[in-house]
């Protein structure tokens, strides 16, 4: 048990290198295959312990990014540091010592291979929204420029991990039973997915020429009221060769202060983009009045419109400790990573409307956002192009930028449409329909990326359906699993009435 429990945790260490900034997606195929083949003759207890580890692997090095932001840009100790980054690890491995123990406990044998593929993907679904969702490191996003990726517009992300599962399940059944079926089977998802169309939706009229400004400003500095000119001025120094533009995009919270508190530096500026035409979306808090907030206003993480028209979004998923405090009133002081800068957001308490830009809809989602596939599906129904902006400082040289970027391709190719991505110090890109970088800035330098995003036209069917199908086929394979145990039980039971 002590070696399955160390091959487990090997196993779900390799998940990470299947994905972005390593890349070697069919990598992916194999921890599931493993964590299945170890649990398959354990009993409920020892399968969660297995699971348990398999979990300490997948999240011990596919978010081990945790620490630079608790650590760099916080005065929390060492020590400290180190050990929330475990804990927080620990628990959320927890999850796979749930999914493994639900596997063995309640569904039959018979159906191993079905039951698991089923209860993989709820679980996976059940991390985009438990305790406000973590929807991160989803298998289906290894399927990214390989021939499983015409999955993702069909099904969106959990029927390519759906897919892949199938994939790796058929390799664990040959060398379980040595049977020569499951290779024959192997293939087939993969070929299969191959012949699906590449492209669902076509290219509109309308186009945006966009700029993209990538100031590169220290975390260290962007809060500190002392710099705030000079980090206006960086802007506004990038922005001035590029106003011949319909659309200047600056990144989450690039103004740090309340508009009010930055118009006056920013007036000429935008007396100009005024004068050309030219759209300024940015990132910045808002200050919202409310009767009802103890603090009689609510604070937001949005992007608005500054120049040549109106709007404003308000950040709808916000990141805990990061942008909100759990248990405010109990926590916040204890460590300084609790008293991060601008960690009291608030959610927006109404319905919003899409951004426009020259009468092309944005479908708008602030930094991790996008990690959420039906959150971005359900705003890009109506809009041409899918635009983000965040904040990847906090992770410094980490893997996480990396991977957040690579998300980003994936919700591009679920939705059909070109994707403008701006970040405060990379990786700013252009992203088309088929989750290809057409074009991206040097990380950690200051520049600019102009380009031409045509809006698209058209739905994929993951827009008209999406997840509802691909969850309920799993949830069915769960329940006919289980089903068949119970049969099995009464058999056992009561052999003379069959």
């Amino acid at each position: 048990m002590p070696l399955q429990f160390i091959l487990c945790l090997i196993a779900g260490a390799l998940i990470t290198p299947s994905l972005a900034p390593f890349d070697i997606p069919y990598l992916a195929l194999i921890p599931p295959a493993i964590l299945y083949l170890s649990s398959l003759k354990r009993c409920p207890k020892q399968s969660a312990l297995l699971g348990w580890g398999f979990g300490l692997g997948f999240f011990g090095t596919g978010v081990s990014w945790v620490f630079v932001s608790i650590s760099e840009h916080s005065q929390t100790p060492l020590g400290i540091a180190l050990a929330l980054t475990g804990l927080f690890v620990a628990a959320l491995a927890l999850l796979f010592s749930a999914q493994l123990y639900c596997w063995k406990r309640f569904f039959s044998a018979r159906f191993a291979t079905a039951s698991f593929l089923g209860i993989w993907i709820l679980f996976e679904w059940l991390r985009s929204w438990l305790f406000t969702g973590f929807p991160w490191l989803y298998l289906g996003n290894a399927s990214l420029q390989t021939p499983y990726q015409q999955i993702l517009p069909i099904g969106g992300v959990w029927l390519a991990s759906a897919v892949m599962l199938i994939t790796a399940l058929s390799i664990a059944e040959f060398f379980r039973s040595r049977r020569l079926l499951p290779l024959l089977l192997c293939p087939l998802p993969l070929i299969g997915s191959y012949l699906l169309p590449q492209q669902w939706t076509t290219t509109a009229e309308k186009s945006v020429e966009v700029a993209i400004v990538q100031p590169n400003i220290p975390q260290s500095i962007k809060w500190n009221p002392d710099y705030r000119s000079e980090i206006l001025s960086t802007y506004t120094t990038l922005t001035n060769s590029h106003i011949d533009t319909q659309l200047i995009l600056w990144p989450e919270t690039a103004i740090p202060a309340l508009f009010r508190n930055a118009v006056t530096p920013l007036a000429d500026l935008l007396n100009k983009l005024d004068s050309s035409g030219s759209t300024l979306i940015s990132g910045l808090p808002s200050a919202i009045p409310d009767p009802k907030h103890p603090k009689g206003y609510r604070i937001h993480n949005s992007l608005a419109v500054l120049s040549t028209g109106s709007g404003v979004y308000h950040k709808q998923r916000l990141v805990p400790f990061g942008e909100y405090v759990p248990m405010e009133d109990y926590i916040r002081g204890l460590f300084d990573f609790f008293n991060l800068p601008m960690s009291s957001f608030s959610l927006p308490l109404e319905k919003q409307s899409p951004l426009s830009v020259n009468g092309v809809n944005l479908s708008t989602a602030i930094c991790y956002e996008i990690a959420y596939p039906e959150l971005v599906r359900q705003s890009s129904v109506n809009a041409g192009i899918l635009l983000t902006v965040s904040n990847d400082t906090w992770f410094g040289r980490s893997i996480a930028p990396a991977q957040h970027l690579q998300i980003a391709q994936v919700r591009a190719v679920e939705n059909g449409r070109w994707l403008i991505r701006g970040t405060n110090n990379g990786i700013t890109a252009l992203i088309n329909p088929r989750g290809e970088i057409t074009d991206q800035l040097t990380q950690f330098q200051a520049g600019v990326l102009r380009g031409s995003v045509p809006a698209m036209q058209g739905l994929t069917p993951y827009q008209m359906y999406g997840s509802l199908p691909t969850i309920l086929a799993s949830l069915l394979l769960t329940l006919m699993a289980y089903g068949k145990r119970k049969q099995r039980d009464n058999d056992i039971r009561y052999p003379n009435f069959r």
